[in-house]
């Protein structure tokens, strides 16, 4: 199977429409499970049917979405992702409505990203020890310089792609293979501001 296309958003239009939780949720979940109703993407994103397909003819306006080749008798429209790899990449010579749109996608991916951990470990008891030793959180400071934190993902992207769902089918996984996800974030620490000492009166008088 062909790997993904990568896209760079740039358009601020169409980062703002994919800005919404719903739509982020619908999105995840045809590219994690594949092709789907209105009916079962709005109960992954938690609306009714009607708002689902409204997202949905939202996210084929900007190219996240497009109709799917039909199942059984044809009678419910089928929708799917793009397949597109979305990077979100904030540049010197970016236009004020550009780098806003940017920002805001940004935050809703780190929103939609969090409440996934959350989801997933506040779950992690019901996993079986297999899952649960599988699983880690981790947090790691390191030096390096803005090319070799460029190449780094590089290969952090690399060495996951083959696995993501569109790559690799359910036919080609082993038989107990299920969803999971992988979140990176690399970036460079921003300076901390002191907030200066507490006064040692404690508003005694």
């Amino acid at each position: 199977m062909e790997g993904d296309v990568r896209e760079s958003l740039s358009d601020p239009k169409a980062m703002r429409a994919l800005a919404h939780p719903a739509r982020l949720a619908m999105l995840t979940r045809l590219g994690s499970e594949g092709p789907a109703t209105a009916t079962e993407v709005a109960e992954a994103a938690g609306v009714t049917p009607s708002a689902a397909s409204y997202h949905l003819r939202m996210l084929a306006k900007y190219g996240f979405v497009e109709d799917a080749p039909p199942r059984g008798d044809g009678r419910e429209r089928l929708w799917k992702s793009v397949g597109h790899t979305l990077a979100v990449e904030t540049l010197p010579d970016d236009q004020p409505e550009v780098r806003a749109a940017k920002d805001l996608l940004v935050r809703e991916f780190r929103k939609a990203a969090n409440d996934e951990a959350d989801r997933a470990l506040a779950d992690l008891d019901r996993e079986s020890p297999e899952w649960r030793e599988s699983v880690m959180f981790y947090r790691m400071a390191i030096r390096v310089n803005a090319a070799e934190l460029g190449d780094l993902a590089k290969k952090i992207e690399a060495l996951l792609e083959p696995y993501a769902p569109s790559r690799r089918g359910k036919d080609e996984a082993p038989d107990d293979a299920r969803v999971a996800e992988a979140q990176i974030n690399l970036f460079p620490r921003a300076e901390r501001r002191v907030p200066g000492l507490p006064t040692e009166d404690h508003g005694a008088g």
